[in-house]
């Protein structure tokens, strides 16, 4: 029911701001203007349209129906609204600095062979590079603070879908058990060697939860509740922490282990992790970060 004059831009960015962030405060905070503008504007949107987007829920507000379904228009429309302001210039050559926010694997195992390559053919390109886990990775791209990042999840415990962000797949990697060396040994499907180590205390990832879902995941199947008592988020402090005999835990099955750990494979179900490049909707068009892309494409394809 849009009204002949059309909507707005800034108001539907403000709606879909709304929707993504919770609280009116929280988007004025976010753009930087007064939470009275913020609903100020969402009230003139919903003349524009013809509906009512917001209702009171206790001392804040929430979406009505008609405003999540508007809220997730304004997702498409103001994708392809940059779409097109990127296109006006489709030929230029690539140059800018791409801010990216990665996983140390994937850093290494991708990122540094691409600003090689970036060094070596298109200097005007260059990278800001940020270690962090997929959940912080996550709130910086969606904070426009990044606009690449490299984040992985397990097909055991799948990343939430978001229509705000454009997922591309790079590589996959099975991962396994690490166990003392000297610990008992275990065969058969995963289930049954997590059985053998129920026991045991376990270590997971202190700043992601995509492993240790796997864990229980995995646990439940054989019948338990795995004892999580270490949290850390260095796999070489993982692996000295199995060496100490104070748990067990996950480790990259293509990565070396120390003396002292060993490895169990994970088949039936596997813990495989997959990794990808996330970038915000709309925004892979940008000459630089289309360029970084492709490389990271390219590079996936040759491993």
């Amino acid at each position: 029911m849009l009204n002949n004059g059309g909507v707005d831009l800034r108001r539907l960015r403000l709606l879909h701001e709304l929707a993504r962030l919770g609280s009116m405060r929280a988007v004025a905070d976010e753009l930087g203007v007064t939470t009275s503008t913020v609903s100020q504007q969402l009230a003139v949107l919903a003349r524009e349209v013809g509906a009512e987007l917001v209702e009171p829920a206790g001392r804040r507000v929430r979406l009505t129906p008609a405003g999540r379904r508007l809220a997730g228009h304004a997702v498409t429309i103001l994708a392809a609204v940059e779409a097109a302001r990127l296109d006006l210039d489709p030929h230029a050559e690539p140059a800018g600095t791409v801010r990216v926010a990665g996983f140390a694997t994937a850093v290494r195992r991708s990122l540094l062979p691409a600003a090689a390559d970036l060094a070596a053919h298109h200097p005007a390109v260059r990278l800001r590079i940020h270690e962090h886990e997929p959940a912080e990775a996550y709130a910086l791209l969606a904070a426009d603070e990044v606009d690449l990042a490299l984040t992985y999840d397990y097909h055991l415990a799948p990343a939430p879908a978001d229509r705000t962000v454009e997922a591309v797949p790079l590589w996959s990697a099975a991962w396994g058990l690490g166990v003392p060396a000297d610990g008992p040994p275990a065969t058969g499907a995963s289930p049954e060697v997590f059985a053998r180590y129920a026991a045991h205390d376990w270590i997971v990832n202190s700043r992601n939860t995509a492993d240790e879902l796997v864990v229980r995941a995995i646990a439940a199947m054989a019948d338990f509740e795995p004892r999580i008592e270490h949290r850390a988020d260095s796999l070489e402090l993982v692996q000295d922490m199995i060496v100490a005999g104070l748990g067990v835990g996950l480790l990259p099955a293509d990565q070396p282990t120390l003396p002292g750990v060993r490895l169990l494979p994970l088949t039936g179900p596997e813990a495989r992790l997959r990794s990808y490049a996330v970038v915000r909707r709309g925004r892979a068009g940008w000459p630089p970060l289309a360029l970084v892309l492709d490389l990271l494409r390219a590079r996936a394809g040759a491993g």
